[in-house]
């Protein structure tokens, strides 16, 4: 089972690229899990959300303490908030961040186990959207940087996603889909 922690602040896609990246899983024939945890928190706020990830029933219905995986889609948490707390030895971070991995690396604190995958999803969500929202970008990352999906079964799925939720906005699941294109190409993985 993968186990994925995502923090951001609320506004920012957490809670929907969680749930993007559990239906593209269980479209690939995966048992899921994804979800979010907050409480009487406002856009700005801190914000968790989680996914499980595995080829057999999930019977865990909690948080998630030791991820596999941490994805940041607000960098300015890094410092406030212990984003690797739990991370595993050989885990993975993907940040949300137009700094260098080796940057990232030593203000995260990272072990020479522990991967790290770094792009500007704000960057790329605010040239192909017009607005920065990081989360589909920062999916992408994430999906190409720990081998969730092959890139054409991503696509395939990405589409059919993107058109189902932004049925009546036919400029948004074009954007979307540039967003996730962009993202796999720039990923820097350290």
């Amino acid at each position: 089972m993968i186990e994925i922690r995502w923090h951001s602040r609320g506004g920012q896609g957490a809670k929907t690229a969680s749930l993007l990246l559990a239906e593209a899983m269980a479209a690939g024939g995966r048992y899921v899990q994804g979800f979010p945890e907050y409480g009487a928190e406002r856009e700005g706020a801190p914000m968790l959300a989680f996914d499980r990830i595995s080829d057999r029933p999930i019977r865990i219905h909690s948080g998630i303490e030791a991820p596999d995986i941490v994805v940041v889609l607000d960098p300015t948490l890094i410092g406030n908030v212990p984003v690797t707390a739990g991370l595993k030895e050989d885990g993975w971070v993907v940040v949300n961040t137009g700094r260098e991995p080796e940057e990232m690396r030593r203000k995260l604190g990272l072990s020479p186990a522990q991967r790290l995958a770094v792009v500007d999803g704000s960057g790329i969500s605010q040239s192909e959207l017009g607005r920065p929202i990081p989360n589909t970008p920062v999916m992408a990352a994430l999906i190409r940087a720990a081998g969730l999906l092959e890139r054409e079964r991503f696509r395939e799925l990405a589409g059919e996603l993107f058109r189902e939720k932004f049925k009546s906005k036919p400029e948004v699941v074009e954007g979307n889909l540039r967003s996730v294109e962009r993202a796999w190409e720039e990923v820097k993985i350290a």
